[in-house]
């Protein structure tokens, strides 16, 4: 197989050939002028950063991973309520350095991801301003009222499949047909931090 060489030949960048950066992206989200909201899903939770451009580096306004929502009551995981929880705790941290609105930066992920957006509709609730719709965002249920459906039929008809698929839960003592409520308690302690 031959090498590409000669004057017109350009390595892309390590970043971009390893799929982590669009540059053309970032470039006209760092060309806006206003803070990024970066939404970043990782094997054991989400990690939700408000971001500014700076000329060494990106400047962190307020970081947060869903594992600091153990504070108030929350057990951190990879889904909805733990990213909306994750964006408003973000929002809190930030409005206390003056950040007051972004721009959504959500990188290679692909849009149907409402885990992204489940996160951004948690900072525009905590008071950060974008030209996201909070109403438009996110259809789905975010307090966790879908697991915790599922949770009272699968007791009800399997007990050992229930034991099985919600056995985290109910190690760490989480009823898990009480999610909601859960939610609801944590958004208010947040809030109210």
């Amino acid at each position: 197989m031959p090498r590409a060489t000669g004057p017109n030949y350009q390595v892309k960048y390590r970043r971009r050939r390893k799929n982590l950066t669009d540059f053309s992206r970032r470039l006209e989200l760092v060309k806006s002028g206003i803070p990024r909201l970066v939404v970043r899903k990782t094997n054991r939770g989400v990690i939700v950063q408000l971001l500014e451009f700076g000329g060494i580096g990106d400047k962190v306004i307020a970081s947060v991973h869903s594992r600091d929502l153990l504070k108030f009551g929350w057990q951190p995981r990879r889904n909805l309520p733990s990213a909306y929880l994750s964006g408003l705790l973000c929002a809190k941290k930030s409005a206390a350095k003056g950040g007051s609105k972004f721009c959504a930066d959500i990188g290679l992920q692909s849009a149907k991801g409402s885990l992204v957006f489940a996160a951004i509709k948690g900072a525009i609730d905590g008071g950060l301003k974008s030209a996201f719709s909070s109403e438009a965002l996110l259809k789905k249920p975010i307090d966790g009222s879908p697991t915790s459906k599922y949770a009272a039929m699968l007791k009800e008809k399997s007990p050992e499949k229930y034991k099985r698929l919600f056995s985290d839960y109910l190690q760490k003592g989480i009823n898990p047909e009480s999610l909601p409520v859960l939610f609801a308690a944590a958004k208010e302690k947040i809030l109210s931090s």
